[in-house]
């Protein structure tokens, strides 16, 4: 089954580099759902009858869905490929800082989640959604390099 995001980058103008274009999609994916997960996870902490024990959980909850978000849409976008500019130079950085934010930021919220996961099965989930989504961000990261 072709994702949107894949459609669109194959009728895109400029052809993707197929060496990078199926982990880039597959980050892109587990962007979107940890961003929904971390969502989720935030308004479902704040239904627990004690949800002031759960405030960092919130707070790295909402922090990661809004980088994962901000994540997915820059990698959406389709580069130059003008790595030798001074534009393009930026471009590149910006996507790798981004990345390793994204991946450092995941793996924060996945290891508050994981404290709070045998009593609630929300931070549980959006532990695992935050572990696949820090995995594919380094995974992007690799693949980048070279």
């Amino acid at each position: 089954m072709t994702t949107v995001v894949e459609e669109m980058r194959r009728t895109h103008p400029v052809a993707p580099d197929p060496a990078v274009d199926d982990v880039l999609v597959r980050c892109v994916a587990a962007c979107q759902s940890c961003e929904q997960a971390c969502t989720a996870c935030a308004d479902a902490c704040l239904g627990e009858d004690q949800a002031d024990r759960l405030r960092t959980c919130i707070r790295l909850d909402q922090q990661c869905a809004d980088v994962c978000h901000t994540t997915a849409r820059l990698l959406i976008r389709h580069h130059d490929g003008h790595g030798g500019s001074l534009a393009g130079q930026a471009e590149q950085g910006a996507v790798r800082a981004q990345l390793e934010a994204c991946a450092l930021l995941c793996a924060a919220c996945a290891q508050e989640c994981e404290r709070h996961a045998a009593h609630h099965a929300h931070c549980r989930v959006c532990a695992a959604a935050c572990r696949s989504c820090e995995e594919s961000c380094r995974a992007l990261l690799a693949t980048l390099e070279h």
